[in-house]
Formats: C-alpha cells, structure tokens, sequence
C-alpha cells in the first residue's frame, strides 16, 4: 500500500518565511505605502460615521421641524375655523337683522296710517289647544293695553284681522286670534257688500266660518274674494281684511250659504302684532299734518 506524501515545513524554512515576511512589511512601512492606506481608510470609516451621524440628526432635527410645524399648522386651522364660524354666524346674524328692520319698517309705515292710537307688540307665547287658542303678547295694561281692543298685523304689505285683547296682565296680555272656536266677527264680502258672521274652526291650519250670506249671493261669488271687517262692531275697524274665499257650500235645507275663508295672515310666521286703541287719536299719525 503507498504512503501518501506528506508536506512538512523544516525549522530553517519556517524562519526563512518568517523574516521574508517581515522584511516585506518593514519595507513597506519605509516606503509609505501602508501608511497611505491606512490613512485611506481611517478617513473612509470616519467619513462614513460622519455621513450616518449627519443623517441620522437632520433625519431627528426634520423629524422635529415637521412636528413643530404641524402644531403650528393645526393651530393656525384652528384659528381659521374659528373665524370662519364667527363669520357663517355674523352673516346669519346679519341676515337676521336686514329682516327684523324690514318688518319694522314695515310695521312702523303700517301704525304711522291709522289715525287711531296704537302699540306694537311681539308674540312671546302661544296656547295650540283647539278650545281655546290664545296669543301672548309683551304688552300689558302698563303700556295702555284694555281688554277688547283689536289686534292687527301687516305681512308682506297686506294688513289683517289677528283678533282682540281678552286678557290683560300688567305687563302681557292674552289675545283671541279669529281661528278660535269662540271668536265672531261681523265682516262683508268685500265685492257685494253682504254682511255675514265669521267664526274659527279651533285650528290656525283650518279655514275659518263664514255664515248669513243668502244664496242669492251665489252668482256674484268668486274664490279668493276678500272678507273684510264689517266696523259695525265696536271691537274692530272698518274694512280691515281677514280672508279670502276658498270654499263655497250650497245645502238644500239652508237658506244660506257655508263659505269657507282662507285667513289673509299666516299665523304660523306671525311675531309683530299692533293694538289699537279705538277711543284714542295717533299722535304720530303721518295723515295729521295734512
């Protein structure tokens, strides 16, 4: 069987490698060439560690510009929301108040022509029951309020029967509006004169009574004729409108007519109602002067 050969390295040669391997490297020391390299890399490394850490601090430092910025942001969306509501509100508040002034006006050119003494007044509560429908207003027997005194209004420039003062506090008063299942009131139909009696159903949505008008009356009817007040009573004035005709019922057994009266205010918007004194002159009547 052959021996496989075997490398053996003598004393004399491995001293022989070791101080050529050590004369290689002091001449490259005598040379520079490593320094020169290990410069190289020294530089390389740090240069490298300088990069990352230069990286890694703006990375925080952007990190934390962009946090400060985004507070600063928020805040400023913050503020701007801010006004932006401040704003809706003032142009709903304005709004508000070009209307207010616009019924005001409305209601001041309204009392400046009735020569009868008169208050305006706003409605600060109102009683739905269908028995008895009452309207209160912020005026009382302090600001010359008396029961029985008839209650009108002025909407989009038509004038209109609200009712009259049945309650008077010192303060507030509670009126009749005409929709109340108690209410009468003499009126005409404004076209043929004819002079019948106007009721409530109960309900501002229900139409409202009209009944004496004989049907020989009839042809001369039309829908939408005006019902006015008839001034034969002393609770209201003469030929103020209450409503418009929307309904005509002929019955065989009755020798009138059941008409019905679409009432010429819309309770539902109702707020500014005026008062009259009818036993008194308006001082600030705009006719006076004439």
């Amino acid at each position: 069987m052959a021996r496989k050969p075997s490398f053996r390295l003598s004393v004399s040669e491995f001293v022989f490698a070791i101080l050529l391997l050590f004369s290689g490297i002091m001449l490259g020391f005598s040379s520079g060439g490593f320094v020169v390299s290990f410069q190289k890399i020294g530089f390389t490394v740090l240069s490298s560690v300088q990069e990352g850490v230069n990286f890694v601090a703006s990375g925080v430092a952007g990190a934390f510009h962009s946090i400060s910025e985004l507070k600063t942001l928020r805040e400023e969306n913050r503020i701007l929301t801010e006004k932006l509501e401040n704003y809706e509100y003032l142009q709903r508040n304005n709004a508000e108040v070009r209307k207010e002034n616009m019924r005001l006006k409305e209601q001041l050119d309204f009392v400046t022509h009735f020569d009868q003494k008169n208050f305006s007044a706003r409605i600060i509560g109102r009683n739905p029951d269908s028995l008895y429908s009452g309207l209160t207003i912020d005026k009382g027997s302090r600001n010359g309020i008396r029961k029985g005194m008839p209650v009108l209004a002025v909407q989009n420039g038509t004038v209109g029967l609200v009712g009259k003062v049945v309650t008077v506090g010192l303060s507030t008063c509670m009126v009749m509006p005409v929709y109340d299942i108690k209410c009468s009131v003499s009126c005409r139909i404004q076209n043929t004169r004819d002079i019948g009696l106007v009721s409530g159903s109960g309900s501002q949505d229900a139409p409202l009574q009209m009944k004496y008008i004989k049907k020989r009356v009839l042809p001369e009817l039309n829908y939408g004729d005006i019902i006015v007040t008839s001034g034969e009573s002393e609770n209201y004035l003469r030929d103020i409108p209450v409503g418009t005709i929307s309904k005509v019922t002929v019955t065989g057994y009755d020798s009138s007519l059941n008409i019905e009266v679409t009432p010429i205010i819309d309770f539902s918007r109702l707020e500014i109602v005026t008062v009259t004194d009818l036993k008194e002159a308006n001082p600030n009547y705009a006719g006076g002067a004439d």
